[in-house]
């Protein structure tokens, strides 16, 4: 009995995520000129439009390389943070993690404020390298939490026992130590990326009308234009993100995504 009702409350749960997906596919097909649900007609014709839009397209591109190179140097500067926070004690240790991990707590438009106040001083804004800048900032704890709680005490035994049969640092981070934090390393990349490509709050400081991701895009066109072109673009975020979930799926396995060793 227990376990139907446990069945029950979860595929209840999971209806309640994935509606609100329904919606916005649905309403990316109806044929009208606004949005409506259940759609009135089915249609690909808003694809089309954001398809054949270079601005679409445009944005699409900026939001997807920023978040790639976002992730990388995040995964570059949180993996030895959390490595020297986790082996070593030093002078400032626990400041050092408070400010790594304050851009989770600290709302992101302060922050893109202060990096906008602080771009403009030394010639830094409006382009690219600042927007990677500030998405580097708001994103490298995602990968910090989620590399610090692999980073155990029975695995350093096991790098311990690597430099004592003469494994030099770099062997041991590859062959020991990488493999226990992969599953961390990957999960972090997962909701860095994501963090980074859904930004907006500290992203529309630095866009400008050629160089726009695509949800300061969004946010400045519903502002005057309410149609399912918006309905369309999200659908095709929706399918993306499926598809790379799916890929994941064939190539590591989700559950490594989960795995604590």
């Amino acid at each position: 009995m227990i376990t139907l009702l446990i069945r029950i409350v979860s595929l209840a749960a999971l209806l309640y995520l994935v509606l609100p997906l329904v919606v916005i596919v649905g309403s990316s097909l109806t044929n009208t000129s606004f949005l409506a649900f259940p759609p009135q007609g089915l249609t690909l014709t808003w694809f089309g439009k954001v398809i054949t839009d270079a601005s679409y397209v445009s944005s699409f591109v900026t939001s997807t390389v920023l978040a790639a190179f976002a992730t990388a140097v995040a995964i570059l500067f949180a993996v030895p943070s959390a490595l020297a926070i986790a082996r070593y004690n030093f002078p400032g240790k626990r400041a050092l993690s408070a400010i790594l991990m304050s851009p989770l707590i600290l709302p992101h438009v302060v922050l893109g404020a202060a990096l906008l106040q602080y771009g403009t001083a030394i010639g830094l804004t409006r382009n690219f390298l600042a927007l990677l800048v500030g998405h580097i900032v708001i994103i490298t704890p995602f990968v910090l939490r989620a590399v610090l709680p692999q980073l155990t005490e029975e695995q350093k035994s096991l790098e311990e026992a690597s430099a004592d049969l003469g494994g030099r640092p770099v062997t041991t981070f590859f062959l020991v130590t990488f493999p226990q934090i992969r599953s961390g390393i990957l999960s972090g990349a997962i909701f860095a990326f994501i963090s980074s490509w859904i930004n907006v709050e500290l992203s529309i400081f630095n866009t400008t009308a050629e160089l726009t991701t695509i949800p300061v895009k969004l946010f400045n066109y519903v502002q005057y234009t309410i149609d399912p072109t918006i309905a369309a673009v999200s659908a095709v975020t929706i399918l993306v993100a499926a598809l790379v979930i799916i890929i994941l799926d064939f190539t590591l396995g989700l559950d490594v995504l989960s795995e604590r060793r």
